[in-house]
């Protein structure tokens, strides 16, 4: 199986590693395997993880206040926010 991000989801990770990284040395690198390990864990059960909408997930990461939100196609998953917990929970709606 393989993934892929959105294009905000993207950069939604990379400055979340930018700013975990300012906070501490070495703390962006632990974000980082962190949603990694999440992604891992969807791709080896895609189908374990809470449904939002029709064919919408997420998984929560362990250490992070955040949720990995993807769509299944197959056998690819779509990252479409990289989402922090506290935020608006329906920003990432208009990305689908």
């Amino acid at each position: 199986m393989k993934y892929g991000f959105h294009p905000a989801a993207e950069v939604e990770f990379l400055d979340a590693i930018d700013y975990y990284e300012g906070c501490e040395s070495g703390l962006g690198y632990d974000f980082a395997i962190e949603v990694h390990s999440t992604i891992e864990n969807i791709l080896s059960f895609p189908n374990a993880w809470t449904i939002l909408d029709d064919d919408i997930r997420r998984c929560q990461t362990r250490r992070f206040p955040y949720g990995i939100i993807y769509s299944r196609a197959g056998d690819f998953i779509f990252v479409v926010p990289v989402m922090h917990l506290h935020r608006d929970p329906d920003y990432w709606k208009d990305r689908l």
